[in-house]
């Protein structure tokens, strides 16, 4: 089993944009009158600018802790600081992508990024420019009078991530972004998704059933055990970006994850 580093003093100067620390973390649900334990002492620290990939089985509550990171609830046990702050609620400061882009039917592209900024204290015209930028940054460049009908299920979920990242975020959850995109697609806005946190360096946190991509992608990957969920195992990738899909270390350390969550080595 790999140790996970002990977490910063949370009043350490050490804390940087995006640094988010997470401790003794223990989340419930309460079913038929009965606690259900679905996070067990979490405790983890993502330094800022890092692309952390999560895996392991369903119900080991990888979204739920999403969930939880991004302000969506706030019923928990323990202590989750973005920057030395506690989260609490939403904020501009933290941005999600969900697998089902969301977008607004009746709305267009453009209108469906411009939304984000809503509570922002740009101007008008600041903001204009902050949408055009992101649909550039993500390929949508010409489509932004187009409605989410109009696009291709990848298409969709790029306006999704630039959705996202408009407010300039300093933490970027996605749960399964790429989930429910066909193998192709799936590949090419895996390259993009490396491209655009290449370029804008906000620290991200991916939810993937995918061994590869969390590898392709992520500087470390944790493995969670489920009920309750904890974590098991942490690997370093240890490769610059952007990545050889063909890396023999991604290969390695592709057989050593699929040992880690099935028990059987890979064929």
């Amino acid at each position: 089993m790999t140790a996970i580093p002990a977490p910063l003093p949370l009043d350490s100067e050490q804390h940087q944009p995006g640094a988010l620390e997470i401790r003794n973390l223990n989340k419930s649900y309460r079913i038929d009158g009965q606690a259900l334990p679905v996070l067990q002492n979490i405790d983890l620290q993502v330094l800022p600018g890092e692309f952390l990939s999560i895996v392991g089985a369903s119900g080991c509550g990888k979204s739920t802790l999403l969930r939880l990171i991004v302000g969506l609830e706030d019923d928990f046990d323990g202590q989750i600081r973005v920057d030395g702050e506690s989260v609490s609620g939403t904020s501009l400061e933290r941005g999600i992508v969900f697998q089902d882009h969301r977008l607004f039917p009746w709305k267009t592209v453009e209108q469906n990024i411009l939304l984000a900024l809503k509570n922002s204290r740009l101007g008008k015209r600041e903001k204009a420019e902050r949408v055009a930028e992101h649909l550039e940054r993500v390929g949508l460049g010409g489509f932004e009078q187009a409605y989410p009908h109009q696009l291709s299920g990848g298409m969709a979920q790029r306006a999704a991530i630039a959705r996202a990242l408009v407010t300039q975020p300093k933490v970027l959850l996605l749960d399964e972004p790429f989930g429910a995109l066909d193998a192709l697609t799936r590949i090419r806005l895996q390259h993009e998704l490396q491209r655009i946190w290449v370029q804008q360096r906000s620290t991200m946190i991916m939810v993937t059933h995918d061994v590869e991509e969390a590898l392709y992608l992520g500087d470390r990957v944790i493995v969670m055990d489920p009920r309750p969920g904890r974590i098991r195992h942490v690997v370093e990738v240890g490769l610059p970006h952007p990545r050889d899909r063909q890396s023999p270390r991604l290969h390695k350390l592709r057989d050593e994850l699929l040992l880690e969550l099935t028990g059987q080595d890979a064929l």
